[in-house]
């Protein structure tokens, strides 16, 4: 899939009752009118560069982020001094839900390629809130599907073994990205193998080594970090544990 790598500041402003990433927000059940207050807050910065930062543990808390275009990373320090992997982010997506209790940033966060974000001063979103129920409501969706991504990750990476692991994530790329419209079987993953392993518990060797096998076994095509997938119905049952057995040794992790 052709990634867009240049984008210029024109194609930011979007209002968000025409955003293509709309109905995957904030804007998710508000009217028209009210998509519009909401529009009126919003900011639309230049676009990220791939490693440019968002915000940094630590910084201030001032605003929700919703990614327009790209893809950005969030990250924690780690107890050995490296970073700790903690989510990517998509298109439609909200950043900084966890800041809210702390009034600062416990994480950082940075694009993986050139993206677009649109800033919500969470000052002003309060204020709207109190006057739209609607969209006090979404705000609670949102937090509560931020704790139920939470948990699914921790189950995750507690219950699944290291094959389990890698298809669900490729499994849960694909839906997110085929709620967007795009293509669930052919799509670039922009985060690197270190990137993916970190997030999983994983050794970067055993990342590969995983794509490497699902290539043998036709699940799927791997150029890179270009992915194809040619079997998704037998990928789903290697994610739930139910796919066949492999008499080799599994991986090290």
């Amino acid at each position: 899939m052709n990634q867009r790598n240049i984008l210029s500041f024109e194609t930011l402003r979007v209002a968000c009752k025409n955003c293509s990433v709309g109905a995957l927000c904030l804007p998710l059940g508000l009217e028209p009118e009210e998509v519009g207050r909401l529009e009126d807050i919003v900011k639309r910065a230049r676009p990220l560069q791939r490693g440019d930062f968002l915000f940094r543990d630590g910084d201030r808390f001032r605003s929700l982020y919703v990614v327009k275009t790209g893809s950005v990373k969030s990250y924690a320090p780690s107890a050995e001094g490296g970073e700790q992997v903690l989510g990517f982010h998509l298109p439609g997506e909200i950043i900084g839900l966890d800041a809210i209790d702390k009034d600062a940033h416990a994480c950082s966060a940075k694009a993986l390629e050139t993206s677009a974000l649109c800033e919500i001063p969470f000052p002003r979103l309060e204020e709207l809130s109190t006057v739209i129920p609607s969209l006090q409501r979404q705000m609670y969706r949102l937090l509560s599907k931020e704790i139920s991504n939470e948990t699914d990750m921790l189950l995750l990476l507690g219950k699944k073994s290291a094959e389990e692991r890698l298809a669900t994530f490729v499994l849960n790329m694909s839906k997110r990205l085929q709620q967007r419209g795009l293509s669930p079987t052919d799509f670039h993953l922009s985060m690197s193998r270190h990137e993916i392993g970190n997030y999983l518990g994983l050794a970067v060797e055993t990342v590969s080594r995983l794509f490497t096998r699902y290539q043998d076994d036709g699940l799927m095509v791997v150029d890179r970090k270009h992915i194809q997938l040619i079997d998704l119905d037998a990928l789903e049952s290697l994610s739930n544990g139910s796919g066949p057995t492999r008499q080799q040794q599994q991986p090290r992790v």
